[in-house]
């Protein structure tokens, strides 16, 4: 299946903006549970007001990366980038391969196509895993995908990607692997102790895990010659001052981060229950986003966005919706009393 276009206009979650057009009438607060972010942030620490008015410094940039090591399990701080977000990652990246064809996973996040389409790919998107070695796909010098995916959540084996990673780089190709959300991933399922193979650039992003979207912090694991080239291209100064300072404390907070991991992990369960309680089918997702199924999705969409509650919707799978963790027991409320009515009357 061959991509639009990178000039059309893309959803995402997370526009209350729009909702409340959408749903003039909608009760105030919106519960916005359209995005996969962590709905209780980390706590971002007292900042010293020196960090918004010097440039960022270069040690607190040295300190990030070591933690981000450990962390991500990157071989060594040679192997990682820090930037303003993976969005600001994605076109310099994929910029690294020239202008051919790029193969992308989907469905998935609609940015990965785009950015490839705007640095000059011409992007196909394939359905399965197994394409990818596919003899018509064998000119593709550039393969993206997601681990796991969102939003149906589907999680490739170490192998598997290797396999992809074994075949690109007979042609010289490049694999990108975002792990946007592997922070909830099983621990032995990143591809980051493997970018010393050559051709492994994987992505991850700080905002969802730790539920600070606006901080714009992510990480690119690649050889130090793709990181070297990747850190030139962003030029200095390419994470914030207080980026750099919550990330680092985030970072080494090991007790927040398995914390965090039990918590969201039940949270997901429960949010499981309302839904297939309220008659849809959970058919994917991680546990901070949860991908449910029914006929009427459409018709769920609107009853939650009239109750006050902005959930994700997808054009090209009408039966979908992608719904997140309330942050609140007064939003879990609000949801519940919500999909109960809706199980009665949809």
């Amino acid at each position: 299946m061959a991509y639009k276009g990178a000039d059309e206009p893309l959803g995402h979650g997370g526009d209350l903006g729009a909702a409340r057009k959408m749903f003039p009438g909608g009760p105030e607060p919106f519960v916005d549970l359209s995005t996969g972010i962590n709905p209780i942030p980390y706590p971002v620490p007292a900042l010293s007001a020196d960090l918004f008015a010097r440039l960022p410094d270069f040690t607190a940039l040295e300190n990030l990366v070591t933690v981000a090591v450990t962390t991500y399990g990157a071989p060594s701080a040679r192997h990682i980038v820090a930037a303003s977000g993976t969005q600001l990652l994605l076109p310099v990246i994929l910029g690294l391969v020239p202008p051919g064809r790029a193969v992308v996973l989907a469905p998935t996040y609609v940015e990965h196509a785009r950015a490839a389409a705007l640095v000059g790919h011409s992007v196909m998107e394939v359905r399965d895993l197994s394409a990818f070695g596919d003899a018509g796909l064998s000119d593709a010098a550039l393969a993206i995908l997601t681990n796991p995916n969102n939003p149906d959540g589907r999680l490739f084996a170490k192998d598997e990607l290797m396999a992809v990673a074994k075949k690109l780089r007979s042609r010289g190709g490049l694999l990108v692997v975002d792990e946007a959300f592997m922070d909830v991933g099983p621990a032995d399922a990143s591809l980051a102790g493997e970018v010393a193979f050559g051709n492994i650039v994987v992505l991850r992003s700080f905002g969802k895990f730790f539920g600070l979207a606006g901080l714009r912090l992510g990480f690119a694991l690649a050889t130090p010659v793709l990181a070297e080239r990747i850190a030139s291209l962003l030029g200095p100064w390419a994470v914030s001052g207080p980026a750099l300072a919550v990330g680092t404390q985030a970072l080494a907070d090991r007790a927040w981060i398995e914390a965090t991991r039990i918590r969201l992990a039940e949270a997901a369960n429960r949010l499981d229950a309302i839904l297939i309680g309220s008659g849809l089918d959970v058919v994917g997702g991680t546990t901070l986003f949860r991908l449910a199924q029914s006929r009427a999705a459409k018709d769920l969409f609107h009853h939650l966005g009239r109750a006050g509650i902005f959930a994700r919707r997808f054009p090209d799978h009408p039966a979908w919706l992608r719904i997140g963790l309330p942050a609140a027991e007064p939003d879990w409320q609000r949801l519940q009393a919500a999909m109960a009515v809706f199980g009665k009357t949809g």
